[in-house]
């Protein structure tokens, strides 16, 4: 699957070290705006005791863990609507991610060249109001172009016209789309128009390392600002996890220690990025490979199965299904099947998180 999450925030908030800590690409980094011009891409991948657990119990040769694709998108500024700031080109960016890591900087110092003071809830709002003023553009040229047909009586034209005009007034009054319950109509007629303040959000609070436990002023601005839009957030020093992922595991440990750190942030950011794009994982374990595939959350045996590749979709016959806690429970796939613990599950099979599979396709 190739769902992507896009890194946004204003210039300097700490982006391109948060993208450099999640996949140790080397992303450039600099103290001015717009260091990164064009958006730097590279895969994470997602932490899994999962594999752990399997890996207690089956002996293979290769693992593939699950991942995700980030996107580091240069900084925003207010006017990138309207263009400023190359905002044309960074906008056309985020519209081609499926979810959003909104950085917000929640530290202060004089780690970054600005003029302005730390202001969290300021710094979100410009980045929303960018987002939705380019929504409203998007929107009212798609009234315009179905206007036409449905005054000639085109019902699905009358049908969309009054949809883009609801979400357009919707736009005008700050509303979030992204907080509202659209139905599968509703959605399929959206969905081409790739609506920017539609994608779901995760606001990751940079604090700094005075304020790991993010109890501070600004890190609460934050958190505050997420419950009243139906968001996600998660706070993260990424000056902190950058250094600690260029030491080697026994410092990084010790040094964990020291901070009373039980886990780093990484780890929960790339999961919680991972369940932002509505991503679950299955397991396919033999001899030679112990591999996590990855699926959106719903999807159902065949669908599973395609992702392998493409013919078992339509060659899916069944699967075998058993779960890491069977593993965990009886030791072994043999020890699972003579318990009667092996399911045997059809096309409408909707597969749970952590499922272990066999597919059986025909030709």
């Amino acid at each position: 699957m190739s769902l992507s999450c896009g890194i946004v925030g204003l210039p300097n908030v700490g982006k391109s070290t948060l993208f450099n800590a999640l996949t140790a690409a080397g992303a450039e980094m600099g103290n001015f705006p717009f260091c990164t011009i064009d958006p730097n891409m590279a895969i994470a991948e997602v932490p899994d005791e999962n594999i752990g657990r399997i890996l207690s119990h089956v002996e293979t040769k290769k693992v593939i863990p699950a991942v995700v694709k980030v996107v580091d998108i240069a900084g925003l500024i207010a006017g990138a609507s309207k263009g400023e700031g190359l905002g044309n080109k960074f906008l056309a960016n985020i519209r081609e991610t499926d979810a959003i890591l909104h950085v917000v900087r929640c530290f202060g110092g004089m780690q970054v060249v600005r003029e302005e003071p730390v202001d969290p809830k300021g710094d979100i709002e410009i980045i929303d109001v960018e987002l939705a003023l380019a929504d409203l553009d998007t929107v009212q040229k798609a009234v315009e172009r179905v206007a036409k047909k449905a005054r000639s009586g085109d019902k699905e034209s009358m049908v969309q016209q009054a949809l883009f005009e609801r979400v357009a007034q919707m736009l005008e009054s700050g509303q979030s789309l992204r907080a509202v319950e659209w139905t599968s109509v509703e959605s399929e007629a959206l969905k081409p128009l790739c609506l920017l303040s539609a994608k779901p959000v995760l606001y990751v609070a940079n604090v700094g390392d005075d304020d790991l436990a993010a109890e501070g002023d600004y890190a609460r601005a934050v958190a505050d600002h997420a419950a009243a839009t139906g968001a996600e957030w998660i706070a993260i020093c990424t000056d902190l996890e950058s250094e600690l992922r260029n030491m080697d595991a026994e410092d990084q440990q010790s040094f964990q220690e020291d901070l009373g750190l039980t886990e780093l942030g990484l780890p929960r950011l790339i999961r919680a990025a991972y369940s932002l794009l509505g991503l679950q994982t299955f397991y396919t374990v033999g001899p030679k490979e112990l591999r996590a595939w990855t699926i959106e959350a719903g999807w159902k045996g065949p669908e599973a199965a395609g992702v392998i590749h493409t013919d078992f979709n339509k060659g899916f016959i069944r699967a075998e299904v058993y779960s890491v806690d069977d593993l965990d429970e009886l030791g072994s796939e043999a020890a699972i099947k003579a318990a009667g613990r092996m399911r045997t599950e059809g096309r409408d099979y909707a597969l749970a998180e952590g499922d272990v599979c066999h597919f059986l396709i025909g030709r």
